[in-house]
């Protein structure tokens, strides 16, 4: 019970955070290692809006730091102190320009400015934060010994302070500028790692999802050559075999030949369909059959006629070859299907096709037979029962309207419009 409940609360908390990485800013997700240099491109609008702030930060900072010195403080600094002071913070904040690029760089020269100026001490804060951000912990500590030192240099320097005062000052900021800076890294670190890992976790999946997709393709396509290839064969061969027997009775003889060329056309469809489930990423893939077009229907209704079917057939369609050839396809499809379920369901009984249409108008298809009404007598063809319902969902793809069923005239109607 413990174990399922822990593994419901890791699913949950990992959607939460998937949906708490998205809102975070691509900037902050950038790796962060400490082996490897900065490559940094051009700055951003971002970039810019921050550094600015970060200058005018720490002036301003600087300013409120230097102002006891000039006013409150019993020794006032004389005005070429205060010239160096003013100089020195200066060049501090302008310095925080460059502390992506070089940070240890920076944050050394203003250790070394804030030794002569008070209101170097910001921009000597940010960018010791700056430091810790970008870099390992090594010249982080470095960097925020050395604060010591520079402190005690500027006591010794300044007559405002004593060295006591200043280091029992600098040591709370050094420590809160460093830790905060830490803190930053390991933020960004974490979000790295854990969209790393998200990414990893779906590419895993899509794999996983592929290869068993291929796999379930493969198998489907070894079923289809090993049952339904070797099946049409023996037909088409058959076939053939009754076609040459001598004193054979014409009909028979056609009959013959039309099943043969329609067992033969069916395994070049079979072997076109195998060949796109066998396509693998890399491989050549295997040339397609070629698609029946709008101008093929008045060959399927002749081929139905052959067979012993009586169809009555109409196309009025404007410039039929000039037709799209998925919307071809899909009226052929539509023929065909609707003349295979009266061959099935309505042995005997007559068929009426309609195909008209024109550009701009859409095309209209309209397949009709007579209810049968009693049962045709010998062996039925096997059905799935999905015919329609393909035929709706190719339509519906298409962006057309497909209705079928009995009419009130008695007969079976499949009428589908379909936009041109």
């Amino acid at each position: 019970m413990l174990g399922r409940c822990a593994d419901l609360y890791a699913r949950v908390m990992y959607r939460q955070g998937r949906r708490w990485l998205d809102l975070v800013p691509a900037s902050l997700l950038a790796p962060v290692d400490p082996a490897q240099s900065d490559t940094l491109g051009p700055r951003t609008g971002r970039d810019w809006t921050v550094d600015a702030l970060g200058f005018f930060i720490a002036a301003g900072l600087g300013a409120l730091f230097l102002s006891p010195a000039l006013h409150d403080s019993a020794v006032p600094l004389s005005t070429p102190r205060v010239v160096v002071d003013v100089a020195c913070g200066a060049l501090a904040c302008l310095s925080l320009w460059w502390r992506r690029r070089w940070p240890l760089g920076v944050a050394l020269a203003c250790l070394v400015l804030g030794a002569f100026s008070i209101s170097a001490t910001a921009a000597g804060l940010l960018a010791l934060t700056s430091l810790a951000v970008h870099r390992s912990l090594r010249p982080v500590l470095l960097a925020a010994a050395l604060w010591i030192p520079s402190a005690l240099a500027f006591a010794v320097y300044s007559p405002t302070t004593d060295a006591l005062s200043v280091v029992l000052v600098v040591i709370p900021l050094v420590l809160a500028a460093t830790a905060w800076g830490m803190f930053v890294r390991a933020r960004r670190q974490l979000l790295f790692t854990l969209r790393e890992r998200a990414l990893r976790a779906e590419a895993e999946q899509r794999l996983h999802a592929d290869t068993a997709r291929m796999a379930e393709r493969t198998l489907i396509a070894r079923e289809m050559h090993d049952v339904l290839a070797h099946r049409i064969s023996l037909m088409a061969l058959h076939a053939g075999a009754l076609e040459v027997q001598p004193d054979l009775p014409p009909r028979v003889r056609e009959t013959a030949e039309l099943l043969r060329l329609t067992a033969r056309q069916a395994l070049e469809e079979l072997r076109g369909v195998i060949g796109v489930l066998r396509e693998e990423p890399g491989r050549e893939p295997t040339p397609a059959a070629p698609q029946p077009s709008l101008s093929d229907i008045p060959r399927l209704i002749e081929e139905t006629r052959r067979a012993g079917a009586k169809i009555d057939f109409e196309m009025l369609v404007d410039h039929p070859n000039a037709a799209p050839s998925m919307l071809g396809r899909d009226a052929y499809r539509i023929v065909q299907e609707s003349l295979t379920n009266i061959g099935k369901h309505a042995r005997g009984t007559a068929g009426r096709v309609r195909v008209t249409g024109a550009v701009d108008s859409g095309l209209h298809v309209s397949v009709r037979n007579r209810l049968p009404i009693q049962t045709h007598a010998g062996p039925t063809l096997p059905g799935s029962g999905a015919g329609l319902l393909g035929l709706q969902e190719r339509v519906a793809l298409a962006g057309g309207s497909l209705v079928h069923g009995p009419d009130g005239s008695g007969d079976f109607v499949v009428d589908a419009e379909l936009p041109w």
